[in-house]
């Protein structure tokens, strides 16, 4: 049973309403010697205490994407989520199956970067069919929020599933869906390069490079895009911005202010210089980026992506832009955006070849 999976959390509560009832229909019905009857009673309390606190330890470990696994947890992992720790090279990187849906999982240790964290990779069932076995595939990088980790595309964004359907109905190419941690050690930069913490590297480098030593990828950025949510939404905003020869387009679904956020980059120069209203003001690349979200979702306003639409008017950069007209900042909304999201990504970014 997964350590971030539903079923888990869900028995981790059952457990604890069960140890409570428990308590209080056995408390005055044990028998015996004072000595054990505190002892009975004092077990008791501390299953109940236990239970208690494996639950709350689950959901913040489930939100704040602080272990991914049980080795993760137990430190039979050699990199996990850390910084600048030892690991194996690209080329050595292995991949382990996943418990859901097809999907692989490794932890790596970036060259360039420095940093160390999970990728999770799905490829769709065309990749393995004879007639496509000389073909190279598309690749998108789905980028979780803060909190979060790749695994969030899992349990709560209902993927690979949702794009297996619009690839079953021919809406979308079929893509190698790409799931890196963006705040590698738990730390979040905004996907931004910092003396020493280069996010930005980790992404639109090291991660690009595992998956073209592994995978059958096209090359060139025409075979390469972005898409995320929240946080991760101001990244496939900005990665394509700021590195146009790796990604052709991105897709960012209800992301953080497009200005910048100054709790997470602090100085204001840092900030600007890295905000995707800034950079597409400054570019003279070309890429395809679509921007949506809902009207009600407070945390991404539409204010935000039609200031950036406006600074990316006299840019080379083409920009398609979503309002839902309601939902919140969570997966239901995210969910509804994949639809148009993926088709802006299958028509700017190559099928397989």
């Amino acid at each position: 049973m997964s350590l971030t999976g539903t079923p888990f959390f869900v028995v981790l509560i059952i457990a604890t309403v069960m140890a409570m009832i428990g308590t209080i229909a056995l408390w005055t019905r044990i028998r015996g010697p004072r000595p054990a009857r505190w002892l009975a009673h004092a077990v008791m309390i501390g299953l109940c205490q236990l239970t208690a606190i494996s639950v709350v330890a689950t959901w913040i470990n489930n939100s704040y994407g602080l272990y991914a696994s049980w080795d993760d947890l137990m430190g039979n992992t050699d990199n996990a989520n850390a910084v600048a720790m030892p690991g194996p090279p690209v080329q050595r990187a292995k991949f382990n199956h996943s418990t859901k849906g097809g999907v692989l999982d490794t932890y790596f240790h970036g060259q360039k970067s420095a940093l160390s964290g999970q990728v999770l990779v799905w490829t769709p069932p065309q990749y393995d069919e004879p007639a496509y076995k000389n073909k190279r595939f598309p690749v998108i990088m789905l980028l979780h929020g803060v909190p979060g980790s790749p695994e969030s595309w899992l349990e709560h964004g209902s993927m690979p599933g949702a794009f297996s359907d619009l690839l079953n109905q021919r809406k979308v190419h079929p893509f190698i869906l790409v799931m890196p941690v963006v705040n590698p050690g738990s730390v979040d930069t905004d996907c931004t390069d910092l003396p020493n913490r280069k996010v930005a590297t980790w992404m639109s480098a090291d991660v690009p490079d595992l998956i073209r030593h592994k995978f059958r990828t096209l090359r060139g950025a025409s075979g390469w895009g972005v898409m995320g949510f929240s946080t991760g939404g101001f990244c496939a905003a900005k990665l394509p911005l700021q590195y146009p020869k790796v990604f052709g387009a991105g897709a960012a679904l209800d992301p953080d202010p497009l200005t910048g956020d100054e709790s997470v980059l602090p100085d204001p120069t840092v900030r600007r210089l890295n905000s995707p209203t800034y950079l597409v003001r400054h570019t003279k690349s070309h890429a395809n980026l679509f921007l949506a979200t809902s009207r009600e979702d407070r945390l991404s306003p539409p204010s935000s992506i039609t200031q950036f639409q406006a600074a990316a008017a006299s840019s080379p950069v083409t920009v398609r832009t979503l309002f839902l007209p309601d939902g919140g900042h969570n997966y239901n909304t995210w969910s509804a955006e994949y639809p148009p999201a993926f088709a802006w990504l299958s028509q700017w970014l190559s099928g397989p070849r």
